[in-house]
């Protein structure tokens, strides 16, 4: 029998919280990134289109089994959108589809912001990566085909209008999972009579990271001069958040190291105390300080469902 592949890279765990540039896609980012740190793992908490900037958290080692936990928080973006285009794309990338030129008065976008803020049906766009029958939407559309895309629910925390001029307006929203923000641009130009498409797009804010976390790639970049090794590593890694910060807003119960063994082995530990958290579908562990575990709590236990080394 042959031996297991011993895995690439070193066994480095945290969250970089990178501030993406424009053209740079995210699978293009998180590859930089886990190169850079020489890490045997990596992956994103939510894609930025290439034309968009901004917060793009990037899990290395462990941290991955906190994504889904990130990918679930707020966010916050900036946006322009541009009046009297429609495009296929719902941004400066596609080819125009539709033309006008009416443009809105600000009272009239100002009308519109609470009809958008709330739980709010959406139609993703049709470059997006969503599922249709088993294939991405946006490799259909690549192909030429138009496909219908249900609509979905999205909610809609804050919608405000920045500034506004003739033929632009700049907006921030703060929304939940799942949200599009080249929709909301799409949908404005269409109701208010004149089409619209992003033309700027940034994220300033992926719950739980704060917009001062942010790392440019540049900065990143530059350390590669640094030519001993470890050198460069420790400088790189100095800019890691622990892997336990992106789950900052679920339960949390503190254990011994004994319990901290057996929650490593698979094992349930005992709750005991009068504060004990009696249920909760999610909730973490932490020994000394450390990330141990994620997992449930029910019936006096907490039962682990991910835990890290």
């Amino acid at each position: 029998m042959s031996k297991p592949r011993k895995p690439k890279g070193r066994p480095v765990s945290g969250w970089l919280i990178l501030d993406k540039p424009v053209d740079f896609g995210s699978t293009e980012a998180v590859s930089k990134i886990k190169w850079l740190f020489n890490a045997q793992k990596a992956g994103h908490a939510g894609t930025l289109d290439p034309l968009a900037s901004g917060m793009l958290p990037i899990a290395l080692g462990d941290a991955t089994k906190t994504v889904p936990y990130v990918m679930d928080g707020r966010k916050i973006y900036e946006f322009t959108v541009t009046w009297g285009e429609e495009r296929s794309t719902d941004d400066l990338e596609g080819e125009v589809t539709q033309s006008s030129e009416a443009r809105p008065t600000e009272e009239a976008i100002r009308a519109l912001l609470p009809k958008y803020t709330g739980v709010i049906s959406q139609v993703p766009p049709q470059f997006s990566a969503i599922k249709i029958a088993g294939e991405r939407a946006y490799d259909l559309a690549r192909d030429g085909e138009a496909v219908e895309i249900p609509s979905r629910e999205v909610e809609v925390f804050r919608l405000t209008l920045i500034k506004c001029e003739t033929d632009r307006a700049w907006f921030e929203v703060e929304c939940g999972k799942g949200t599009y923000v080249r929709s909301l641009a799409r949908d404005f130009g269409r109701e208010l009579g004149c089409y619209g498409h992003i033309s700027e797009l940034r994220r300033s804010f992926v719950a739980p990271f704060a917009e001062e976390t942010m790392v440019p790639l540049a900065e990143l970049v530059a350390l590669e001069k640094i030519e001993d090794r470890d050198e460069r590593l420790a400088a790189l890694d100095a800019f890691l958040i622990d892997t336990g910060e992106a789950l900052s807003g679920l339960p949390h119960i503190v254990i011994t190291e004994d319990q901290a063994h057996r929650l490593r082995m698979g094992n349930p530990i005992l709750l005991r105390g009068r504060n004990a958290p009696v249920s909760e579908a999610d909730a973490f562990a932490t020994a000394g300080g450390k990330l141990v575990a994620i997992g449930e709590i029910g019936e006096g236990e907490f039962r682990p469902r991910r835990v890290f080394t």
